[in-house]
């Protein structure tokens, strides 16, 4: 199985960037579906982003569409979610999660049996 830890969040002030990283470990990172969620207090894991195994399809929430991007570098082994034009809404705790799919993109949680721990993210007003 594949080991995923996050990193990256912090604090930030509306309208910034903020870059958040997923370093995997423990099997081929290539043959993994990347995503991230997040999860703000008191409400469901939600889908933001994802990326198929080769980096040539994304998909977002459209709550994010525009302003996140998620990359991936496999010969690092690492998945990006670079946020832009950060807004209070988007304080949430980030995971990174993986699963072993070929094909599309997942955006329901229970399809990820791969997570990481989480970082979180705050942005102030």
């Amino acid at each position: 199985q594949v080991q995923l830890a996050e990193s990256g969040g912090g604090l930030v002030q509306a309208g910034g960037p903020l870059r958040i990283s997923c370093a995997a470990s423990g099997r081929t990172f290539s043959n993994y579906l990347m995503a991230w969620f997040r999860q703000a207090p008191g409400k469901e894991r939600e889908f933001v982003a994802g990326i198929s195994r080769g980096g040539s399809r994304t998909d977002y929430a459209d709550s994010v569409k525009g302003r996140f991007t998620i990359s991936r570098d496999n010969a690092k082994n690492t998945a990006y979610l670079q946020m832009n034009s950060l807004k209070p809404e988007d304080t949430a705790v980030y995971y990174c999660a993986a699963q072993l799919r070929s094909y599309g993109i997942g955006y329901s949680p229970s399809e990820y049996p791969y997570w990481g721990q989480g970082t979180q993210v705050t942005v102030s007003s």
